[in-house]
């Protein structure tokens, strides 16, 4: 069976708790200023079973304009509205306020309840029903019934219980969303039972023993028990309203606002771009950075309004915008929300988020306000490969998506999945599930070919650019996964080749000049003739009459062939020189066993500055292992 809510609507004192009174039993108002004052100030509650078997859960909203942002809390979640119109007062300000609100919240079916009939004669109440009909045109209720009922003497409640039945066939059932959330419009304590939350369950499903998190304040707790309509149950789902008991959770911890769902899966943001109508009701334009009232679920956060394409928006335009807010939100997209004026204090406007987790915007950029305008029409294929192209090299991840787009998870994959396979996307991280739209690869493959060629400009006779080296001239932000993903495609496409810890084009050669031969050809001649005795680069560079520069490049290069060894800084040797003394070397530690440094420096017949670093150069090899003052041959 669906899960159907039902709110009151309509100005104060026109018989809304009077209504529920008496179609249910139930008395909404609870608090003792409530029964004191006559007026409801909190939200009520209650429930009817009509007579197709179809339940309703029922919201009671105050109609008091002081109220009216717990009128706004009310109305999150509501399927149908019942708009109650006293018969000896007519339609009022908070009538009129009330059928702006659920307009701006979406709400699409509903009816119009004509109370206190009992209190005026025929004609009176003919013109009445003349001043409704005037109201509702061109409102979401124009084609709505309309039920004259006297909640005293009971006159026309079965016809409103009908209709209300008939109504509720009429309404879908709700949309299948994968994310449970649950808008907070109460927090008391119960003994025996701790702390209790209530409110609509908008989206998704809950079950005992479940582990939840509240945000924005990223408190976690556990589900210890659930209850729809006074009745404990095992799960709830999207459509009822919804009593939920948890452990070791604090009232004081918890606001009224505030939004329940799963670990995780919501994220907290000061800014919302939103696609808003500005109410046609209102007497002048609003300007940007204008001060507001911002009203979605059961929450009103002050924030600034910025008018992302012009300096003010005129009565009864359309545009979009990014509230930049004092608290932070947790929302996805499609919520609805309604803005008021920060004071006076009066509905202004609202609408549909386009994205609850967005970047901050400069202002008067065409390319971002048409983008935006093309969110709130695009076709699921279409908004995340929006979504994943703007992320850049950060990528983005499912969860991200998921309150970005508001599909159902399996559709989320299947739309994904054709991207992927499209390549179109390309999934960056498989562990967290990030994903980057192909432009920000192939830019990424592109900025590393440039540095590659300019680095092998620059150091024609290395063999290729260090790894990290290469990572730094890249967007510091650039995740580790994506740069390794990008070397592998390029390898496999062939357009790079990576050698241990270096990488270079393909196509890159080592080829030497004829003056760079000449000078390989003296660097070799004299560390070949040096022997064990060899000149300090720096040395050999003076004496040969080289720029020490293109002399090092060369050198590297010699290095590379591993024609030269590089003992230490400033210290090579040929490596001729270098195998037959480890040839030597080893034969004496098989015949002896061990040896010491003045034995070392007898078989090289070389001074200590190059015995020591010789030595050391074995080891560091595990040729030989040091053991106090001797040197081992170290075991394969």
């Amino acid at each position: 069976m669906k899960q159907i809510i039902l709110g009151t609507a309509g100005h104060i004192d026109h018989g809304k708790t009077s209504l529920i009174k008496a179609v249910t039993g139930i008395d909404t108002d609870r608090l003792k200023e409530e029964k004191e004052r006559g007026i409801t100030i909190e939200l009520g509650f209650a429930s009817l079973d009509l007579p197709s078997g179809q339940h309703l859960g029922i919201v009671d909203v105050p109609g008091h304009e002081k109220f009216v942002k717990n009128m706004v809390a009310g109305a999150t979640g509501i399927d149908i509205v019942v708009m109650v119109i006293a018969a000896d007062e007519g339609v009022m300000p908070q009538t009129r306020e009330h059928m702006e609100i659920c307009a701006l919240l979406g709400i699409q079916y509903g009816m119009v309840v004509l109370t206190k009939i009992d209190l005026v004669d025929e004609e009176w109440l003919e013109l009445a029903l003349d001043d409704v009909r005037e109201f509702i045109q061109g409102t979401f209720l124009e084609d709505s019934p309309i039920v004259p009922v006297s909640s005293v003497n009971g006159q026309g409640i079965p016809e409103f219980i009908n209709t209300l039945d008939e109504l509720s066939q009429k309404v879908p059932e709700r949309q299948p969303q994968s994310i449970f959330r649950l808008p907070i419009d109460r927090v008391f304590t119960m003994k025996g039972f701790g702390t209790v939350i209530t409110g609509t369950l908008i989206s998704g499903r809950v079950q005992v023993g479940e582990s939840i998190e509240i945000y924005p304040a990223g408190i976690t707790s556990k589900v210890r028990g659930i209850q729809v309509h006074n009745q404990s149950v095992q799960e709830a789902e999207a459509g009822m309203r919804t009593a939920i008991n948890f452990q070791g959770l604090e009232k004081t911890a918890i606001q009224r606002g505030e939004v329940l769902s799963s670990p995780g899966a919501l994220k907290s943001s000061y800014m919302v771009d939103v696609s808003l109508h500005f109410l046609n009701s209102n007497a002048k334009s609003i300007k940007n950075r204008s001060l507001v009232r911002f009203h979605t679920g059961t929450s009103e956060i002050l924030g600034n309004l910025i008018l992302l394409d012009r300096e003010e928006l005129s009565p009864g335009d359309t545009t979009v915008a990014q509230l930049r807010l004092n608290s932070p939100v947790a929302l996805i997209r499609e919520d609805r929300f309604v803005i008021r004026s920060y004071s006076p204090v009066r509905t202004i406007g609202g609408g549909e988020v386009l994205n609850p987790i967005p970047q901050k915007h400069k202002r008067f950029k065409d390319n971002i306000v048409e983008e935006l305008k093309n969110l709130s029409h695009q076709a699921p294929e279409e908004i995340i490969s929006y979504y994943v192209n703007a992320s850049g090299y950060q990528g983005i991840s499912f969860s991200d998506l998921k309150i970005m787009t508001n599909l159902p998870e399996k559709q989320l994959e299947s739309v994904l999945q054709n991207h992927l396979s499209k390549k179109t996307i390309i999934q960056a991280d498989k562990e967290n599930r990030i994903y980057i739209h192909n432009n920000s690869l192939e830019k990424l493959k592109k900025n590393i070919l440039n540095y590659l060629a300019k680095y092998h400009s620059a150091y024609p006779l290395k063999a290729g650019m260090p790894k990290e080296e290469l990572k730094t001239k890249l967007p510091p932000a650039l995740p580790a996964k994506l740069y390794n993903l990008s070397l592998n495609l390029m390898i496999k496409g062939n357009q790079i080749v990576q050698e241990e810890n270096t990488v270079r084009l393909a196509t890159h050669t080592i080829s030497l000049g004829a003056d760079q031969a000449d000078v390989r050809d003296k660097i070799l001649d004299t560390y070949l003739r040096s022997g064990l005795q060899p000149p300090y680069f720096k040395e050999l560079s003076k004496t040969l009459d080289i720029n020490p520069n293109r002399a090092k490049d060369v050198l590297m290069h010699l290095v590379d062939e591993a024609l030269i060894v590089k003992i230490k800084e400033d210290l090579y040797f040929h490596a001729k020189a270098i195998d037959e003394l480890k040839k030597r070397l080893v034969e004496f530690l098989e015949t002896k066993g061990e040896i010491t440094t003045p034995q070392f420096k007898k078989m090289t017949g070389v001074s200590r500055k190059y015995v020591i670093p010789l030595a050391e150069y074995f080891d560091a090899k595990n040729v030989t292992l040091r053991v106090g003052d001797f040197r081992k041959l170290r075991k394969k």
